[in-house]
């Protein structure tokens, strides 16, 4: 591992740190902004650029006061192509303006250069596309991130590597390797990345679904040891509630980021329908 990033020299507290505060004064909610065709139609909107923007703009207005982070959902952007990509732009500029910390979900892996010119795309200082931090694939390596990590470090901004994820398909993968399984690889590696950081919160986070169930005791995963944020997808509409989060993941709660989108989203497209859903979300968080 490199020696510790100069995120100081760049005039930026380390996004773990930030994190850390805005889950600690505002509670440990994301809210993803997931534009999905049938959630325009519902709120009366087009699918297109336009109808994206005030879907996108309409919830971080709303949530924007409650959430630690907001989640945009780029597959959402990409699929209206460079319209959709533009309006993406706005989002995470928009979210900066309203201070509150940005996760793209963009899950890029890659090798070299390649992996180099992503880490570029979301992590660079001046990049029309950067966010505070980024979702990340490692199956081609953990160190096939190596730019996007080491960018992360230098600007401030952090990553959330896919660990443990909720879908059926993730155990063949993930699972694999009995004792010394592949989640388990990662959880180690990104503690390992973390001890870089100072403070409570590394910058180097997990993704682990909200409804993983036994798997955490099942492959004997330290999530407490990473010392990093866990991104927890998967309340409301998924079938999550904070209930279970608080028994998945024990000791590592403090960690949690507890991730709503469709549960939340639904109750738009009124500011106050949207506010009430994800102050009920954000209680139950606390109370769990």
């Amino acid at each position: 591992m490199p020696e510790a990033g100069s995120a100081a020299s760049a005039g930026r507290e380390p996004f773990g740190s930030r994190l850390g505060r805005a889950m600690a004064e505002r509670g440990p909610l994301c809210v993803g902004i997931d534009p999905h065709p049938a959630l325009l139609q519902r709120w009366g909107l087009n699918d297109d650029a336009a109808g994206l923007e005030r879907f996108s703009l309409t919830v971080l207005d709303a949530v924007a006061s409650l959430a630690a982070a907001v989640k945009p959902q780029v597959a959402l952007y990409e699929r209206h192509g460079s319209a959709g990509m533009a309006v993406l732009e706005r989002v995470l500029a928009a979210s900066a303006d309203a201070g509150v910390l940005s996760i793209a979900d963009a899950k890029r892996g890659d090798i070299g250069s390649t992996m180099a010119a992503y880490a570029d795309a979301w992590l660079r200082d001046g990049s029309a596309l950067a966010a505070d931090s980024v979702t990340l694939s490692p199956y081609l390596g953990f160190e096939s991130l190596r730019p996007a990590l080491d960018l992360a470090a230098q600007t401030g901004r952090g990553v959330f590597v896919l660990a443990l994820t909720s879908n059926p398909e993730g155990a063949s993968v993930q699972h694999a390797g009995g004792a010394d399984s592949v989640a388990r690889r990662i959880t180690r590696a990104a503690a390992a990345e973390n001890l870089r950081y100072a403070g409570e919160l590394g910058s180097v986070g997990l993704v682990v679904g909200a409804t993983v169930g036994s798997a955490l005791a099942d492959l004997d995963l330290d999530l407490a040891a990473v010392r990093g944020p866990i991104l927890a997808p998967g309340l409301g509409a998924q079938g999550g509630t904070a209930a279970d989060l608080r028994r998945t993941f024990g000791s590592a709660y403090g960690q949690v980021l507890g991730t709503s989108s469709r549960d939340i989203l639904g109750a738009g497209p009124q500011l106050p329908g949207l506010r009430a859903a994800a102050k009920r979300t954000l209680d139950a968080l606390r109370a769990a």
